[in-house]
């Protein structure tokens, strides 16, 4: 399990619900020049369509995620 850590600080959007610590999700995180899915886990459910930050790789394309609000655009300010 090599760990990938150009994903770390990416960020992506919950394509299957998340259970918390009951079961890992799925994401598509915005890596790379493109978008990968990845198997995700969080402390908290998170449900689909909600935005992630990756904090930790776990290898072979899984990562835990915490759930993401960008700081700019509460100020009415686009990231990108």
């Amino acid at each position: 399990m090599e760990r990938d850590d150009a994903v770390i600080g990416c960020v992506g959007e919950v394509l299957v619900g998340i259970r918390g610590t009951d079961g890992p999700g799925e994401v598509l995180v915005r890596v790379r020049g493109g978008s990968e899915t990845f198997l995700a886990w969080a402390q908290e459910p998170l449900p689909r369509g909600a935005r992630v930050l990756v904090v930790e790789s776990r290898g072979t394309r899984q990562v835990d995620v915490i759930e993401w609000a960008d700081p700019l655009e509460a100020l009415g300010l686009d990231a990108g």
